[in-house]
């Protein structure tokens, strides 16, 4: 439960530590994204998204902590070694209070079970959607502002089968999200009446998938469904398929809507991503556009609200204590408390210094289970022109 702060104690307390907060140096936020990778041609716009809240937060003057620095590394979505080690650095030489990040969901559960977990740090993942990651023992420190692929599994089959595309070959990139997606997609299409002629798993980065997209369309559809990387594997399959001519349309999961996509296939082919009701679509558009950013890009909402959490929760801890921010995070996420938007942080902190409770909205509509596991919608989006457009929001 959240708790209220009505006395005038307790208000002459925050202010005497408001004070003292805004005399001390600084505070660092860890930033551990895939920024080189197979998530490149998203991450800008995700990275612009983080730094949105942490400028805005720092432009208030309203933060008890003083201001954010951002100590930003790169996770690969290939190495679980690599992502370790920098988690472990930004806790011990940078003394961070919470990440946010990693990305790719293999990368994310190992850094949970290395550094997370047993060190007691909050991570905030704007894009781990693995459902296997509910799984993990994490200590209470893992939260996600997107939603699981349990979700999007069953919005591309009922999307699928309202198209009238009751067949085709599924490829999904081979690790925790890829395997994760087409379980839940081909669980839901087959249950919904569709046939799946061919699966198979493929690798990133190879050199050719002519065999690959071979094997796929022996199976004789028309259409295929790829759950992989738009900068990477998924990229490849498309550009072997349209080399000659096995598929005439395609289905994508969220890691595939990107502009590497949209430019190698036809007008119709579509796919899905995490997306906010329409009103609150249209409200993070105008806030991202007017810090240049584009509001409809994958996972950009996610990354404002994945860092802007961070930032409130600290905020309601009144402390840079890492156990204190977890304990705050679901409090600021969900009601009850005075509604919270994208591009009104300077109030939000100035509300939860006051002894205000605060329900988080932000750019996605955010309302996380008792996991810390954000319940979502989807954004249908279509090739057109070739670019992808959004065509309506699945709850």
């Amino acid at each position: 439960m959240k708790k209220n702060i009505k006395s005038i104690a307790g208000v002459a307390l925050l202010a005497m530590i408001a004070s003292t907060s805004h005399a001390a140096k600084s505070v660092n936020i860890g930033e551990l994204q895939n920024f080189v990778g197979p998530l490149e041609s998203m991450i800008g716009e995700m990275t612009g998204a983080v730094h949105l809240a942490v400028d805005e937060t720092n432009a208030s003057g309203a933060y008890l902590h003083g201001t954010i620095n951002v100590v930003t590394a790169d996770s690969t979505c290939g190495d679980p070694a690599i992502a370790i080690a920098e988690a472990e650095k930004m806790l011990d030489v940078d003394n961070v209070i919470a990440i946010m990040g990693p990305n790719c969901s293999a990368i994310t559960t190992a850094v949970i079970n290395a550094v997370i977990a047993p060190r007691g740090v909050v991570s905030i993942s704007p894009s781990a959607t693995s459902p296997a990651i509910d799984a993990l023992v994490d200590g209470g420190f893992f939260f996600r502002t997107a939603p699981p692929d349990t979700k999007q599994g069953p919005a591309l089959s009922n999307i699928a089968m309202s198209r009238g595309q009751t067949d085709m070959a599924v490829t999904y990139v081979n690790n925790d999200y890829g395997k994760a997606l087409a379980d839940a997609f081909v669980t839901a299409y087959e249950a919904a009446g569709g046939t799946v002629s061919v699966i198979a798993g493929h690798e990133d980065d190879k050199a050719d998938y002519s065999a690959d997209v071979a094997a796929l369309s022996a199976g004789g559809s028309a259409t295929l469904a790829v759950f992989g990387y738009d900068a990477s594997g998924g990229r490849g399959i498309i550009s072997a398929s349209e080399d000659t001519g096995a598929f005439t349309d395609y289905v994508f999961g969220d890691g595939m809507i990107g502009a590497h996509t949209a430019s190698l296939v036809a007008d119709g082919s579509w796919g899905t991503m995490p997306a906010a009701s329409e009103e609150l679509q249209a409200a993070w558009n105008v806030v991202a556009e007017a810090a240049g950013l584009t509001g409809t890009a994958v996972f950009s909402g996610q990354s404002y609200d994945a860092m802007a959490l961070i930032i409130l929760a600290s905020q309601a801890a009144r402390s840079t204590d890492r156990a204190a921010i977890q304990a705050e995070v679901l409090n600021v996420a969900n009601a009850p408390g005075r509604l919270c938007d994208a591009g009104d942080l300077a109030n939000c902190l100035k509300w939860i210094s006051g002894g205000l409770e605060v329900d988080y909205v932000g750019a996605t509509g955010v309302e996380l289970d008792a996991g810390g596991t954000a319940n979502g919608s989807y954004a249908e989006r279509e090739v057109i022109g070739g670019v992808f457009t959004d065509v309506k929001i699945h709850k």
